[in-house]
C-alpha cells in the first residue's frame, strides 16, 4: 500500500470513528479520494507533501473532461479539502494547499424535479392489482410525501412508521433522527402494502411476508420494505433506482429521474405553495439552510413563468 493510500485510509477511519459519518458518506469520500490518489500516482506524486494547487486543479478538470456531474466534482473537492485539512492538523503536512480553493459557482445547477402532472403519472404507473405493484406504489408515494433519501427509505423499519399519528421516523446523515409527516395518500398505500405483506400464508404477497430476518425475535421482518428475491430480505437502493427508471419509462417521462428527483420535487412543490424555507429545511434534514436555498431559485423561476403567462403586460 502506497503512502498516499495509507494516509487516505487513516482519514476515512477518522471520519468513521470521530466524526461518525454515515456509511454511504464514507464510501463516497473513499471513492472520490481513490480517484484523486490514482491521478496523483499517474503524475508521479508519491506523497501529499508534493501536492500543489495545480495538481488539484488539474484533477478537477480531468474529472470534468470525463463528463462527471458538477455535483460529483464539487463533492470530490470537498473530500480533498477535508483530507488536506486533516493531514495539517495531524502534523503530516505543514500547509493546506486547498485553503484558497473554492467550488466554482458555475458548477452549481438547479435540481431536476417533476411537475405535478409528471409526478401523478409516475405515481399512477405501478399496477396496484398486483402485490408488488402495491409495494412499489407505497414506496413512490412515501418518497414524494416525505422527501426522504433513498438510503433513509430502505433503512426504515416497520416500527419507524406510525400510521395512527401519520408520521415516520428516519435517520439521516450521521445518524441524525428526524420526524416527518406521512400525508394521506402515502399513509393509505403503506397500510395497503402492510396488510398484504402480513397476510396469513398462503399470501398474495408470498415473497414479501413471513420471511425470517437473522437475529430478529419472533421471526418478524424488521425492514419495512422487502425485496422479492428472498423472503424477509430488505429492499436494496439499487432495486429502488431500477424501479423508478421502469415507472418513469412507463409514464413516458423524458427527464432523467432518480430517487433524489422525488426529494427535489417534494421541496420544490412545497416552496411553490408558500411553505417556509426553515420548515422545508427541517423536513429534508439539512444541517445548513444554504443547502435548502437552492430550491428557492427553482421557485423563483416558477413565479416568473406564472407572471409571464398571466400578467396582462408580461
Amino acid at each position: 500500500m502506497s503512502t498516499l493510500d495509507i494516509q487516505v485510509k487513516n482519514f476515512i477511519n477518522y471520519l468513521s470513528v470521530e466524526r461518525n459519518l454515515a456509511n454511504n458518506s464514507l464510501l463516497a469520500y473513499e471513492s472520490d479520494l481513490k480517484k484523486y490518489t490514482s491521478f496523483l500516482a499517474d503524475k508521479k506524486v508519491k506523497d501529499f507533501h508534493q501536492v500543489t494547487r495545480n495538481h488539484i486543479t488539474q484533477f478537477l478538470f480531468h474529472e470534468k473532461g470525463r463528463k462527471q456531474e458538477a455535483s460529483s466534482i464539487a463533492r470530490a473537492l470537498v473530500a480533498i479539502k477535508l483530507l488536506h485539512r486533516f493531514l495539517v492538523r495531524e502534523g503530516e503536512l505543514k500547509e493546506d494547499v486547498t485553503s484558497v480553493l473554492e467550488s466554482p459557482k458555475l458548477w452549481k445547477h438547479l435540481p431536476t424535479f417533476l411537475t405535478l402532472k409528471e409526478m401523478e403519472a409516475v405515481l399512477s404507473a405501478p399496477n396496484i392489482r398486483k402485490a408488488t405493484g402495491v409495494r412499489d406504489r407505497a414506496i413512490l408515494e412515501l418518497l414524494y410525501a416525505t422527501g426522504i433519501r433513498v438510503s433513509e427509505l430502505v433503512g426504515l423499519k416497520t416500527q419507524d412508521v406510525n400510521l395512527d399519528s401519520g408520521f415516520l421516523k428516519c435517520y439521516g446523515k450521521g445518524g441524525k433522527e428526524r420526524i416527518v409527516p406521512l400525508g394521506r395518500s402515502a399513509k393509505e398505500f403503506v397500510e395497503r402494502y402492510l396488510r398484504k405483506r402480513n397476510a396469513p400464508s398462503p399470501s398474495p404477497l408470498p415473497l414479501l411476508c413471513g420471511g425470517k430476518v437473522r437475529g430478529k425475535a419472533n421471526g418478524k421482518a424488521s425492514a419495512l420494505f422487502l425485496g422479492s428475491k428472498r423472503a424477509g430480505e430488505r429492499l436494496s437502493r439499487q432495486a429502488v433506482w431500477q424501479m423508478i427508471r421502469k415507472y418513469a419509462k412507463r409514464a413516458r417521462i423524458k427527464k432523467k429521474i432518480t430517487p433524489h428527483t422525488f426529494r427535489h420535487s417534494f421541496a420544490t412543490h412545497l416552496l411553490e405553495r408558500g411553505a417556509d424555507l426553515r420548515v422545508v429545511q427541517e423536513l429534508l434534514g439539512h444541517a445548513d439552510i444554504s443547502t435548502t436555498q437552492i430550491y428557492t431559485h427553482v421557485s423563483r423561476d416558477h413565479l416568473k413563468s406564472v407572471h409571464s403567462r398571466f400578467h396582462p403586460r408580461p
